[in-house]
C-alpha cells in the first residue's frame, strides 16, 4: 500500500459537489421493480425519525433523505420495506449480485420444480403438499415481508396485492396455484430487477472508466497517488495504453488519445502541448504530462455522469401520464375483484368459485407492467445515448426529440469547420493594408467570435504588431466597437455600415459573390478596409443533412445565419440546403423559430451553446454542439453532443425518434393487455396462474423492449453502437 503523499505545489481542490452536505443522504437502493416500490419505501422511511423529507427516484435506484437521521436507521428501513442498500465505496462491485431475495426465489423455485417428479413418481400427497407449501413459505416470505411495509405505509403495491392472491388460493386448498402465484411472481420481479439494475449501471459504468489513482510529478520523482488527493495545477504521467485519471492540458510531450468514451467518435485524436484531455479517455501510443485542470469530483466525466443520473431520473410526459393512470386504475380494479368475490355468492353463487375469480382479478389490478413501460426506456435510451456522446437532458427532452418537424442549424461552427480564414484585405481611402489589419485585430482583440478571432490570428501569423484598444464594446450580430490610438473604430458587416452611414462597397459584395464573409473596418461614416474571411464547411454536412431529411417525421431543414445572403446562398449550395434566411440578430432567430414551429410543429435548433443560446432556449429542442470542455454548452442545450461532429445531430434525432416509438408500443401492449383480463377475470376464463404469467411476461416483455436503447444506433447504414469499454 502507498504511503500518503504531499502535494505542495498546488492549492488544494475545491469542496467537491456531488458528495451529499451534511444532513442529506443518498443511498442506491436495489431490488426495486416498479415505481409502486418506490412510493412504499418512501412511505416507510418517512416514518423513520430525523427524516424531514424523502425522495425515491425509481428509475435511478437512488433514495435522497433530508434531515439528521442515522445512515443506520436509513438503512434498517429500507430493509424493512422489502430492499437493500448497494454499497457505493471505491472499488465496490457495480455488477448484478446474488442478494437475499435472488436466493429465496432460486430455492423456491427448486423447490417447486422438485414437488413435479415427487408427484409423478407417485410419493403421499403430504409430502408434495410440504414441498409446495415450503417453496410458498420461502420465496413469499420476502414479498409478504415488503406486503406488510406496503400496508403500514398505506400503499396498495404491487406485493399486497400478490400476498393476497397467494394466501387466498391457500384458503380455498389450491396450493399448487398458491405456490405457482409466489415461484412465479418472485422470478419476474427478480429478472425485472436485475433488467432496471443493468440500465441503471449504465451510468455508473462511466465513472468506472476514471482509474482510481494517478502517477503524479514531484520534481523528477513519480508518486501513486489516488486521484481524489490529486489538486488542481499538479502534473500526472500518462502513459501509454493507460486510462487518462483526471481533466488537464498536455504540459509536455504528443500523443494520440481515443476520446470514444466521452464523445462516440472511435477516431484518436492527436494531443499536443497546449491540448485538452479528459478523464476516462484512453492513451494509445504516445506518454505525456499533463497539468490538472479540474480535480476528480468536478472532471468533464463526473459532470457527465451526474447530468446523464439526474437526467435518467426526470419524468417523461408519457411517465407522468401513466402514473397518473394508475392511481386511479389499480383501486377501482381492487374494488372490482372484491365485488367478484362478494356479491355473486350472496344470490346463489359458490363462494370457492368467485373467490377465485376475485383472486385472478386482484392479480390482474397490479399495474406493474404499465407503470415500469416508460421508466425504463427513459433510463435505457438516456445511457445509451451517453455511451455514444449524446447527453440528452431528461426525459422531456428525450421524448422532444422524437417529435421533431423542422432542424434549424446555426452556420458558424456548425455547418462550416467553425474556423474561418483571413483570405484578403481591400484597403480603402489609402490605407495600407498590414495597418488597416492591426486596427481591425486591435477593436476586435477582446471578442470571442470567430470572425474576430481569425482576424486577430492573421494579425499575429502575419507578426503585425497589435495597438493596445479601450472602450471595447460588442453588439451581437452587428460587429465591436473600440478606441485605438484616440480614434473611435468599429468592425462589422454590411448592417454595421449602414448603421454608420458608411456605403457598403463593390469591393464588399465580390467577396460575398465568392461565399466570403465581408467585414468592414470604419471610424464613423469613413471606410478603412474591407476584409473577406473564408469557412470551409465540414465534409460531412451534406451527407448528414441527407440523413435528416430521410428520418420519419422531419419535414423542414433550414440554416439560421447572420451572415449575408450571398455568403449564405454560397454553403448553401455546398451543404445541399434549398433554404435559409440569412443576416439574422439574436432576436430574429427566434422569431424564425417561433414562425417554423406554427407553420410545421416542434423545432430542433442546433448551434454552439453559446452564441447561440437564445435560441437554442427558444427551440422546442436546443443541441449544442461540440460540447466536451464546454459547461456553459452542457448546461445550457436539452441536448449536448460530446463530440464535434455534424453526424450526431440525425443520430440523436433517430434515438428519440426510436425512444418514443417503444415507449407508445409499451404502452399499448401494457393498456391492451389489462384491458382484456379485466374483461375475463370475472367471467371465469383467466386462472390464477395466467394471471401472474399474464402480468409478469408483459412486464418482463416491455422491460427487454426498454432495454433495446442501451445500444444507440448510429451512422448512415443505422448500423448497431459497438459496445463502449466498461459498459
Amino acid at each position: 500500500m502507498n504511503a500518503p503523499v504531499e502535494l505542495p505545489m498546488a492549492q488544494p481542490a475545491p469542496a467537491p459537489s456531488s458528495p451529499a452536505p451534511v444532513g442529506v443522504h443518498r443511498l442506491r437502493i436495489e431490488g426495486m421493480d416498479c415505481g409502486s416500490c418506490a412510493t412504499t419505501l418512501e412511505r416507510t422511511v418517512r416514518d423513520v425519525d430525523g427524516v424531514e423529507r424523502v425522495a425515491v427516484t425509481f428509475s435511478t435506484g437512488v433514495m435522497t433523505v433530508d434531515g439528521p437521521a442515522s445512515d443506520e436507521a436509513l438503512r434498517a428501513a429500507v430493509r424493512r420495506a422489502g430492499f437493500t442498500v448497494r454499497d457505493t465505496s471505491p472499488g465496490a462491485s457495480t455488477g448484478p449480485r446474488l442478494n437475499a431475495r435472488t436466493r429465496s426465489t432460486l430455492g423456491a423455485t427448486a423447490l417447486l420444480l422438485a414437488a413435479i417428479p415427487t408427484a409423478v413418481l407417485g410419493a403421499p400427497d403430504r409430502a408434495v403438499e410440504g414441498l409446495t407449501i415450503a417453496s410458498i413459505l420461502l420465496g413469499g416470505w420476502p414479498i409478504a415481508r415488503a406486503a406488510v411495509a406496503g400496508i403500514r405505509a398505506r400503499h396498495l403495491d404491487m406485493n399486497v396485492l400478490m400476498t393476497l392472491a397467494a394466501v387466498g388460493a391457500l384458503a380455498i386448498g389450491e396450493h399448487v396455484e398458491a405456490a405457482l402465484v409466489v415461484v412465479l411472481f418472485a422470478i419476474g420481479t427478480t429478472l425485472e430487477s436485475l433488467a432496471m439494475d443493468r440500465s441503471r449501471r449504465s451510468v455508473e459504468a462511466l465513472l468506472d472508466l476514471a482509474p482510481l489513482q494517478a502517477t503524479v510529478l514531484l520534481g523528477s520523482a513519480e508518486h501513486r497517488v489516488d486521484v481524489g488527493q490529486v489538486p488542481v495545477g499538479a502534473l500526472v504521467v500518462v502513459r501509454p495504453g493507460e486510462r487518462i485519471a483526471l481533466d488537464g492540458v498536455v504540459h509536455e510531450g504528443e500523443s494520440a488519445v481515443d476520446e470514444s468514451a466521452l464523445t462516440g467518435e472511435a477516431v484518436p485524436v492527436t494531443k499536443t502541448v497546449g491540448s485538452e484531455v479528459f478523464a476516462g479517455t484512453f492513451n494509445e501510443v504516445g506518454s505525456f504530462v499533463l497539468r490538472v485542470t479540474a480535480d476528480a469530483e468536478h472532471s468533464t466525466l463526473a459532470r457527465i455522469a451526474q447530468l446523464v443520473a439526474d437526467a435518467q431520473g426526470t419524468q417523461a410526459p408519457s411517465e407522468r401520464f401513466v402514473d397518473r393512470f394508475a392511481r386511479r386504475y389499480t383501486p377501482i380494479v381492487v374494488l372490482a375483484a372484491a365485488a367478484t368475490a362478494v356479491l355473486p355468492p350472496l344470490f346463489g353463487g359458490d363462494p370457492s368459485t368467485w373467490v377465485y375469480r376475485g383472486l385472478a382479478l386482484l392479480i390482474v389490478a397490479c399495474p406493474c407492467a404499465l407503470v415500469i413501460s416508460v421508466p425504463v426506456s427513459v433510463v435505457s435510451a438516456i445511457g445509451g445515448a451517453a455511451r455514444r456522446g449524446v447527453l440528452i437532458k431528461g426525459g422531456q427532452a428525450l421524448e422532444d426529440l422524437g417529435r421533431v418537424r423542422v432542424l434549424t442549424l446555426d452556420k458558424t461552427g456548425t455547418l462550416t469547420e467553425g474556423r474561418p480564414e483571413l483570405r484578403a484585405i481591400e484597403p480603402l481611402d489609402e490605407t495600407d493594408p498590414d495597418h488597416a489589419l492591426a486596427l481591425a485585430a486591435a477593436v476586435e482583440r477582446r471578442s470571442e467570435h470567430p470572425l474576430a478571432r481569425a482576424i486577430v490570428r492573421a494579425a499575429e501569423d502575419r507578426g503585425v504588431p497589435i495597438p493596445e484598444s479601450t472602450a471595447f464594446t460588442a453588439s451581437p450580430g452587428r460587429g465591436a466597437r473600440a478606441t485605438v490610438e484616440t480614434r473611435e473604430l468599429w468592425v462589422g458587416g454590411p448592417r454595421q455600415a449602414r448603421e454608420h452611414e458608411a456605403q457598403v462597397p463593390p469591393d464588399a459584395r465580390a467577396m460575398q459573390d465568392e461565399g466570403q464573409t465581408a467585414v468592414m473596418l470604419g471610424e464613423g461614416s469613413r471606410l478603412l478596409a474591407v476584409f473577406g474571411l473564408a469557412d470551409r464547411p465540414r465534409s460531412n454536412a451534406a451527407a448528414a443533412l441527407t440523413r435528416v431529411r430521410e428520418l420519419d417525421g422531419v419535414e423542414h431543414v433550414e440554416m439560421l445565419t447572420g451572415d449575408s445572403d450571398r455568403v449564405a446562398a454560397a454553403l448553401a449550395g455546398e451543404v445541399g440546403l434549398r433554404t435559409w434566411q440569412s443576416e439574422l440578430l439574436p432576436g430574429d432567430k427566434l422569431t424564425a423559430i417561433r414562425a417554423l414551429a406554427d407553420e410545421h410543429g416542434p423545432v430542433a435548433m442546433v448551434g454552439d451553446g453559446i452564441n447561440d443560446a437564445p435560441a437554442l432556449t427558444a427551440a422546442s429542442v436546443g443541441i449544442a454542439m461540440g460540447a466536451a470542455g464546454s459547461d456553459i454548452a452542457i448546461e445550457a442545450a436539452d441536448v449536448a453532443l460530446m463530440a464535434d461532429d455534424l453526424d450526431r445531430v440525425p443520430d440523436a434525432l433517430a434515438h428519440g425518434s426510436r425512444a418514443l416509438r417503444i415507449m407508445r408500443q409499451n404502452i399499448a401492449v401494457s393498456l391492451a393487455t389489462k384491458i382484456v383480463f379485466v374483461a375475463l377475470a370475472p367471467l371465469g376464463y383467466v386462472s390464477i396462474v395466467v394471471a401472474v404469467i399474464a402480468d409478469m411476461g408483459v412486464s418482463l416483455l416491455v422491460t427487454a423492449n426498454g432495454l433495446r436503447l442501451l445500444r444507440m444506433r448510429t451512422g448512415a447504414g443505422d448500423r448497431e453502437a459497438r459496445e463502449q469499454p466498461g459498459a
